[in-house]
């Protein structure tokens, strides 16, 4: 009975985390395929999330449909391996929505604490200057 309640809690866990397709520019800005703005934040490293609890409820986490016909790294990003669960990068760095953001163009997350921001098309490549710029899950 315990394991049966731990695997259902588990499974309702996961029905909270939102799968999405492969992001994509839209004009000048990275959004998902809705027109959604998708920003990078400061604190994390290459493949590593910085942000939880509290931060991810503002800033949810743009995470990858393995479904949508895309192939990439087959690792999770942080604490998002435990659930199985892949987030998409740009250079390496976790994407993330803004909670604050209604409809698709708006980017009112931008610059928000001084370490979020949008990922525009002219961004330099991130990380290390071996860094190839494009996105994986």
């Amino acid at each position: 009975m315990k394991k049966q309640l731990l695997i259902a809690l588990g499974l309702s866990s996961l029905a909270t985390i939102h799968l999405h397709a492969q992001p994509a520019f839209q004009g000048d800005l990275l959004t998902d395929p809705a027109g959604k703005t998708l920003y990078v934040f400061d604190k994390d490293q290459a493949g590593k999330s910085n942000c939880s609890g509290a931060c991810l409820q503002a800033w949810p986490a743009y995470t990858a449909d393995a479904a949508s016909g895309t192939e990439g790294a087959s690792t999770a990003v942080g604490r998002l391996a435990s659930q199985g669960v892949q987030q998409w990068t740009w250079n390496k760095l976790p994407l993330y929505y803004f909670a604050g953001d209604q409809k698709p163009g708006d980017r009112t997350g931008d610059g928000s604490g001084g370490v979020w921001h949008v990922v525009k098309r002219s961004a330099p490549a991130a990380v290390t200057s071996t860094t190839t710029p494009g996105y994986s899950y």
